[in-house]
């Protein structure tokens, strides 16, 4: 039988012994899968691919003559892939032999079936409208490319337009992202860490709150804070003479510095001092009653970040205050991480007093539920609505172009809904 004798080709390969990194890198595997289309002599329509947490691309060339479709499985060097064609001017099998060399394929199981045998089908007929002679338009292709922050229990998924920036440091894997809807977005281990359309709202949120209760701070830290949105925030501030900004990975600090210099060059400002170092046993070692305020601009919970976020370390940051000091912290999305919400709260209540320790929200469209809440702590008391001065917020506000925090804002921070007031008990 020959392939005169049917509609469609249809090859179904199993690609083993793959490289891994090419399988995790979704733009990767569609300029592959394209580059296989346009071999085996195919018209490309659009294209669609996701990249899922933690691992794997599923993803899908439309051509005139049908499609090409391809799973991953990085973390046993296998892809599935899907090649129908149709007609007789592409070759699947010339997309078989480029995808098996760009994926690295060390071997493969593949087989062939026709689709629509002739000698199966009715006789065609003509269909009102549509000529089977009309030439096909050649014209640009659309792209889709989706990344995907999934956990067990939501996904978010953003579309973009090809990875700038990808290393792998010490600790994670860093990546910036062209996104269609939000600019360009900084990604750590398949998490959403701040976009370009909206990270003035975390980054005005979890620095201008203490600072502007705070009557006079002048020594600031950052714990974290490697993008540079703490310190370009903070140095908004004139009476903030010292900010020193302690981040574990200087590929964080070397992939904004390329891709965010709106917050990354706040890191060069004379006032202040990058360390590249671990901020747990930085503020463990670090003298007593040394900053006003210290801002814990963290990662989620994670093998590195973990001591972040237990008693010992708010512990040692309340030990590092001055007299009048406050701490902020971003504390994870309520809604969705009940039990790390908790703990933070009953951790933070043991090194400094339930009376001291206080839950602000803000809102932000690509963090986890849009919702995204901060603690703030008090060395000795201070509370962050009665003790704050509301002409002096508006006067600041007046004087820089903040794009979230206001007065008002300031003050509704704090106002928490049912659920949430319940869970802190």
């Amino acid at each position: 039988m020959t392939e005169a004798d049917a509609l469609g080709r249809h090859v179904l390969a199993e690609f083993h012994g793959c490289d891994p990194d090419i399988l995790s890198d979704v733009t990767l595997i569609e300029r592959h899968m394209v580059a296989a289309a346009q071999d085996a002599g195919a018209t490309i329509a659009n294209t669609s691919f996701h990249h899922f947490s933690p691992y794997g691309v599923s993803g899908v060339v439309v051509i005139h003559e049908s499609h090409l479709a391809i799973h991953t499985w990085p973390e046993y060097g296998f892809a599935a892939v899907d090649l129908f064609t149709c007609g007789s001017a592409v070759d699947p099998w010339q997309a078989h032999r480029s995808l098996k060399s760009t994926l690295k394929a060390t071997h493969d199981s593949t087989q062939e079936i026709q689709r629509g045998l002739i000698g199966d089908l009715a006789k065609p007929r003509a269909l009102k409208g549509h000529s089977p002679q009309a030439a096909r338009p050649t014209l640009p292709y659309s792209r889709n490319i989706w990344f995907t922050d999934r956990t067990d229990d939501i996904a978010l998924s953003l579309r973009h337009q090809g990875c700038l920036y990808r290393k792998d440091s010490p600790f994670q894997k860093v990546e910036v992202l062209d996104t269609t809807g939000y600019g360009k977005m900084l990604v750590l281990d398949d998490r959403v860490m701040c976009t370009e359309r909206d990270e003035f709202v975390y980054h005005e949120m979890i620095t201008h709150v203490p600072v502007l209760t705070h009557p006079a701070p002048q020594r600031v830290l950052v714990i974290g804070g490697g993008d540079g949105g703490a310190a370009r925030e903070l140095l908004k501030h004139p009476s903030v003479e010292d900010i020193v900004v302690v981040e574990i990975d200087e590929i964080v600090v070397e992939a904004s510095g390329e891709h965010f210099p709106d917050m990354a060059s706040a890191l060069d400002d004379p006032r202040v001092d990058l360390k590249i170092g671990d901020g747990i046993a930085f503020i463990q070692d670090c003298p007593a009653e040394t900053f006003d305020v210290i801002i814990v601009d963290s990662t989620d919970p994670n093998p590195f970040a973990a001591g972040l976020f237990e008693e010992p370390f708010y512990a040692a940051a309340r030990r590092a205050l001055k007299p009048g000091g406050l701490m902020t912290a971003q504390s994870e999305p309520p809604v969705l991480y009940t039990t790390t919400f908790r703990n933070i709260y009953d951790r933070q209540r043991l090194a400094f007093e339930t009376k001291n320790v206080h839950c602000y929200l803000a809102f932000i469209p690509t963090y986890t539920t849009g919702m995204i809440s901060f603690s703030f702590a008090s060395k000795d008391g201070a509370h962050p609505l009665r003790d704050v001065d509301s002409s002096r917020i508006t006067r600041f506000v007046e004087a820089h172009p903040l794009r979230y925090y206001t007065e008002a804002v300031h003050r509704a921070a704090f106002a928490l809904p049912g659920f949430v007031q319940d869970m802190l008990g």
